[in-house]
């Protein structure tokens, strides 16, 4: 739908009264064909294609709070691929693929920027460690490749290579098909292609127990009331332990807060995603002109959503060790996402002990780079009742014979 400047001027100056939803508000309806618990990125999407691949056309998204309001909001917005096991690259290279096509398949602009993804070199250690890395994603066919210090400098003059810094650079490795994406778009696209399929987007639902029968889920008792489901499934991220309680089994997750921040608007200074290893913090720019910065976990079991002052001042001392130019420049907001941890830095997919529910949770750090993969999958698991091929080694049963995948070096981010 197109519209004039005329219309956009009125619109804008009345409050958008004018405007369509870009999705109905639903109320719940007493039965389903499929339940999908978590209105953020991954449930959006595992609704989406549910019905758009599986031909569900009575599904419900039901939602704490509101659409997009956790951790899909509360990121730095970074997509790669770049992971070293087989498993691993090859579930988040579909993930990437996915993006790179989810513009035109669900008719909506995310804002899809694959400026690249720049992991400094900053040691002999990290030199080897980067060789090894590009080593691995040839076999598993995932591009990227190491570049010298003197292309570092070029790609970003900016950066501080030659005034004797902390943490000298000695190249990068990158990932040319790596980027950004604005979250926002991914969810309300992603919740207005599922509207569109006939999917009830049901928020401010706060999920309140399980009635089970046999083994199975007969229905998810709501603040909204009562809904019964064959089949169900949980997408909820850093409260995955909570779900998991009421269901009534355990999960090898922990909860804990991953803190960004973003500056006042600059001008186009950064064009590529950036990260320090030695410091554990990444920089990207907006289209908007801001600075988006992140860095480690906290230490501690939270469910917090805010930023604290000790890790906004290493943060941001990090970034101007990185960028002294970036020394003037005013900070505009903070806050926190709540991630969730596992012991391998894999995500765990797939059946649960409960026979008709099943999970998509674990991502820890990585979870908007792997929102339309962690969909799909979720979407297949529901449907069809088995694990897809590609998640076949991310179940929930591996943490008991110790078939784990271990991550932690390639998530970039010590988790």
């Amino acid at each position: 739908m197109r519209y004039s400047l005329s219309s956009l001027i009125r619109n804008g100056l009345t409050g958008n009264r004018g405007w369509p939803q870009a999705w109905r508000k639903a109320e719940p309806k007493d039965r389903y064909d499929a339940v999908v618990i978590g209105g953020g990125g991954h449930g959006l999407a595992t609704a989406y294609y549910l019905a758009k691949e599986h031909g569900f056309n009575n599904v419900a998204i039901i939602e704490k709070g509101w659409i997009g309001g956790g951790n899909t909001g509360r990121n730095t917005t970074n997509v790669r691929s770049d992971y070293m096991f087989p498993e691993s690259a090859a579930l988040y290279d579909f993930s990437l693929r996915l993006y790179e096509d989810l513009g035109r398949d669900i008719n909506f602009n995310i804002m899809l920027s694959q400026r690249g993804w720049m992991t400094l070199i900053h040691d002999h250690h990290q030199l080897d460690a980067a060789r090894h890395k590009a080593n691995w994603l040839t076999c598993n066919g995932v591009d990227g490749e190491i570049i010298d210090a003197r292309e570092v400098a070029r790609m970003m003059p900016l950066l501080n290579v030659d005034g004797n810094p902390r943490y000298p650079v000695m190249g990068a490795f990158l990932q040319k098909r790596g980027g950004t994406i604005r979250h926002d778009a991914v969810a309300w696209g992603y919740a207005r292609a599922a509207d569109r399929l006939g999917v009830d987007i049901i928020e401010n639902c706060e999920v309140l127990g399980f009635e089970k029968t046999g083994g199975r889920i007969a229905a998810v008792d709501t603040s909204r009331g009562r809904i019964e489901a064959p089949v169900f499934g949980m997408a909820v991220a850093g409260h995955s332990t909570v779900i998991a309680d009421m269901a009534g089994f355990k999960l090898p997750v922990t909860s804990r807060c991953l803190q960004a921040m973003v500056s006042e608007p600059l001008k186009p200074l950064l064009d590529h995603v950036v990260i320090s290893p030695g410091t554990g913090v990444y920089i990207n720019q907006t289209q908007k002109g801001e600075l988006v910065m992140g860095g480690v976990l906290d230490l501690y079991h939270s469910y917090g959503q805010r930023g604290t002052y000790p890790t906004i001042e290493k943060v941001v001392t990090a970034a101007v060790e990185m960028f002294p130019a970036f020394a003037g420049m005013r900070l505009m907001r903070h806050w926190a996402g709540i991630v969730d941890i596992v012991p391998d830095s894999s995500p765990i997919l797939g059946a649960t002990p409960v026979g008709n529910l099943f999970i998509n949770c674990g991502w820890g750090t990585g979870g908007f780079k792997a929102i339309p993969a962690g969909g799909y999958m979720l979407a297949h698991s529901m449907a069809t009742g088995k694990a897809h091929p590609l998640i076949k080694e991310f179940g929930l049963d591996r943490f008991r014979s110790n078939r784990l995948v271990d991550e932690g070096a390639a998530a970039g981010i010590a988790h």
